[in-house]
Formats: structure tokens, sequence, C-alpha cells
């Protein structure tokens, strides 16, 4: 049965939360956060740990068969085309990133003045599952889907990714009491990303580890071709037969915080308006402003780090799948962790000091990270040498290394739960849907920048290092930005 709110006229919708709604673990409060349990594995699985590298290696064996790269010898070739498939992917991230940073802000400012919005909600998951299942068709012979329409099954779902995270966002100060906030949004991070460490741990048993070692069984389960990488395409069906399950408590018990019967036609109008007049009046929200600008530096950065993390590694380190699958793992893990810690050290020290307390870990792990070599860990001041002679993690660069998960996957996740609860505290509370639009865009429309400078650092420096280096800049500007930010004071401490 769902537990929407007192209708209420769509010129006066009511966005303060509810004196009566509780905290993480009401119905309504944990409803809201196992949305992100249902969502996120398709984040994780596909769009950074699993099925991007593979469609991304299709696209380099591509451009070997199609004979451009015949005057190169082999392992030039090979970088050549690793070099095309990291390409590619970025691209449809950057097309993925301009739809919605020229149309989420809209969709926001037309939630805080619309109807019902789970019904749009379904929507957009509806075309994240059903784009997530065609990626089964995706193979490397050519045989299945067309690559153009993997390309853009992948850019539909990440339109509808950011929608639905708008949509979903924008319900959170409805989910609970105003001092539950924090958890209550830490812990849909937590669980989300706990979802997506055991599909990766299923997938890693199952299938990698079968085929690599023949164990914990002698072959793949289910007949699964691991060297045809149907592992890799199974990802897709998997996250979207996920979503559709888990989202059922979401949509039974979450508060909706429309109201029943607005136009959505008229939303969109007055949104449009309302959105102009908070660019056009910037000054009056300027601390807001501030905020999204901050943000927009250190959030290109975390996902900088993210996306190019597992090239590096692969590059520097030479780390086979079942390795980077088991990093991939120990991060969401640990990310869990992040979430609950996220929302606590919101509580203890507001959210304005919470998240630069996570920048200040993310850049310092970034530099432990960059410190580490196949042969030597903090800049050559520690040799390093071969642990025992097994199929993975057989070095002390490689046991360090993966240590590193464990701070990194914390504090990201950390920092995005402050970043909505500080956003929660900084918005008018009937504008909330509006300004996270502009949250939205402040996460996509420079996607590009992280990657840009990485890639300019290394060229102008012939050094890899030093290209990842760029991403630490970017969490330094972030971090100065945020600290000229006004927040309103927190109930126990001075946010200031």
């Amino acid at each position: 049965m769902s537990s929407d709110a007192t209708p209420a006229p769509a010129e006066a919708l009511d966005a303060e939360p509810r004196l009566d709604l509780g905290g993480a673990l009401d119905k309504r409060g944990f409803a809201w956060a196992i949305f992100e349990w249902a969502r996120n594995p398709y984040y994780i699985l596909v769009i950074i740990y699993i099925f991007a590298p593979y469609f991304a290696h299709i696209i380099g064996d591509n451009l070997l068969a199609s004979g451009e790269l015949d005057g190169l010898d082999g392992p030039a070739q090979r970088a050549a085309a690793n070099a095309k498939g990291q390409e590619t992917i970025s691209s449809l991230v950057k097309y993925a990133g301009f739809i919605a940073a020229f149309t989420a802000p809209f969709l926001g400012a037309a939630l805080d003045r619309g109807g019902r919005r789970k019904p749009i909600l379904a929507v957009f998951l509806g075309l994240i599952a059903v784009m997530a299942f065609s990626l089964w068709w995706v193979k490397p012979d050519g045989s299945g889907m067309p690559i153009w329409m993997g390309m853009a099954a992948l850019v539909i779902a990440a339109v509808g990714y950011t929608y639905s995270e708008v949509t979903h966002n924008s319900m959170l100060n409805k989910s609970g009491r105003a001092s539950a906030l924090p958890a209550i949004s830490g812990l849909g991070l937590a669980l989300g990303n706990l979802a997506g460490a055991l599909m990766m741990g299923f997938i890693v048993f199952a299938f990698a580890m079968p085929a690599l070692v023949g164990w914990p069984f002698e072959d793949p389960l289910f007949g699964v071709s691991v060297a045809a990488g149907e592992h890799q395409r199974l990802v897709g069906p998997l996250t979207a037969v996920w979503l559709v399950v888990f989202s059922i408590p979401f949509f039974l018990y979450a508060e909706d915080g429309g109201t029943r019967g607005a136009s959505w036609t008229r939303a969109m109008k007055q949104g449009a308006g309302g959105l102009w007049r908070t660019v056009r009046n910037a000054s009056d929200n300027k601390e807001i402003l501030k905020y999204l600008a901050a943000r927009m530096l250190y959030a290109d950065a975390m996902s900088a780090l993210l996306a190019l993390g597992a090239v590096y590694i692969g590059l520097y380190l030479e780390w086979n799948v079942v390795e980077l699958s088991a990093y991939a793992v120990l991060a969401s893990l640990f990310a869990f962790g992040g979430g609950i810690i996220g929302g606590w050290l919101d509580g203890m020290v507001g959210p304005k000091r919470a998240l630069m307390i996570e920048i200040i870990g993310m850049i310092a792990t970034l530099a432990f990270q960059l410190s580490i070599t196949q042969d030597a860990i903090l800049y050559g001041l520690v040799p390093g040498f071969v642990i025992w002679d097994g199929p993975i993690f057989t070095t002390l660069s490689d046991v360090v290394y993966l240590s590193t998960a464990a701070a990194i996957a914390i504090t990201a996740t950390a920092s995005i739960s402050s970043s909505r609860s500080l956003l929660v505290h900084l918005a008018p509370r009937d504008r909330v849907g509006e300004f996270f639009g502009l949250y939205a865009i402040a996460g996509t429309v420079t996607v590009w920048l992280g990657p840009l400078m990485v890639e300019e650092f290394t060229r102008w420096s012939g050094d890899q290092r030093i290209g990842m280096s760029a991403i630490g800049l970017l969490f330094i500007l972030g971090f100065i930005v945020l600290t000229t930010v006004h927040s309103p004071h927190h109930p126990a401490v001075d946010n200031d």
C-alpha cells in the first residue's frame, strides 16, 4: 500500500519534512534507501568495472581487425586499440553528460511543482532496465547487437540513470525527519554499494575464478563461456532483473512528495521560469551556487579517479580481471561502510565539515596510490618484492595497492552522502528538486574536464603518474571553493 503524503494544491506544494516521519529504519526512510540497493549495481557493474572494459575491448579489437593499425608493431597496435576503446567509452559518457546537463535542471525544477513522482521514476527505471538487458546481445564476433546500438543503449541508460537520480534525490526531504536525512542518505549509498559487492562477488566466484584456477567450481557455472566474455555480458540482464525486483519496496512504501492531479505541462513551464530566475538572480543563491561550483570540481576529480583508476592499475601493476574484480568487491564492501560513516560524520560535525574531511581523505589516498609501482612503494623509499607464487596479488605492491581500496571507497562514498546532505541544508525547502537539477549539472556538465587534464598532463610530462596527479589538482581547487561556502548552523555544532 502506498504511503503518499496528503494531496495539496500544486501551487503550494509543502516540501517541509513531516514531523511524524521517522529515521533511516522507518518504513519510509528505509524504502527511500533501498532504491539505491536496486539501482546502483547497474552503475558499478556495467559502467565501471565489468561491461564498460569489455565493450572498450571490443572497440579495440574491431579497430585491429580493420587493418588501420597494420603499420605498427604488435605492442603499439594493442596500445592504440586500447586507447580507441577508452576514447569511445569516454565519448559515450560525454554525450550522456551533455544531454543530462541541458535537461536535468528543468526536470528538477518541474518536480517541485508537478504531480506524482513515482510514475515518472518508473519510466526512467524502465529505460535503464530495458537498455541494460539488451547488453547481453553485444557480442565480440558482431553476430548480435551492432556496436552502434550498444552505444545507444549505454547513452540512453546513462541519461535515464541521471534522471532517476534527480527524481529520487528530490524525494529525500520527504523520507524522514530533518535530523535523520543524513543517515537516510548514507544508508542508501551503503546499501547500493553492498548490492554491487554481492553481485560482483557472484560474477567472480561463479565464473571468473573457475575459469582462472578451477575454484570454487571446476568450470564456470551454467555453461557460461568466460573466453567469449559471456560473464561480462551477463551483468546487463542481471542488473536489469535486480533493479525491477528490488525497486518494488520503494514504490510500495516510499513517500512520493508530489501532488496528485497536478499538471506536468504547467509544472514544466513554471519550473523553467523558476530555473531561469534562479540563474538570473544568482546573488540571491550565491552560497548554493558556490557550493555547486565546488562540487563541479571535486566531483569531476572523483569521477576521473574512479573511471581511470582501473586503467592505471592495469598499466602499472598489470592486474588481471580477477584482481580488478577483487579490488572492486573490496571497494564496494568498504563503500557500504562509507555511506554509514558519511551520515554519522554529518551528524557529528555538519555536512560541510564532513565533506571537507572526506575530500582531504581522497587527496591523501590518491597521493599514496601514485607512490606505488611494481617495484616500490612510497616513491621508491620501500622496495617491493614477490610474496608468493600464485595466480593473483603476488607482490607487496599488489597487496598494498589493494588495501587502498578501503580508503578511497569510504571517503568517496561518504562524500556523496555529505554532498547531498549539504544541498538539502542550503536549498530553500520549496525548491529542493530545482536545486537537485542544478546539482546534476555540477556533476555532468564538465565530466570531460578530469580526463582531459589527465591526458594533457600525461602528454606534457610523458609520465602517467604525473598525468594522474591532475586529479589531485581538481580536488584541491574544489576544496578551496568549498571553504568559502557559508553553511547554515547545525543543531549541535557550528558548520562554519
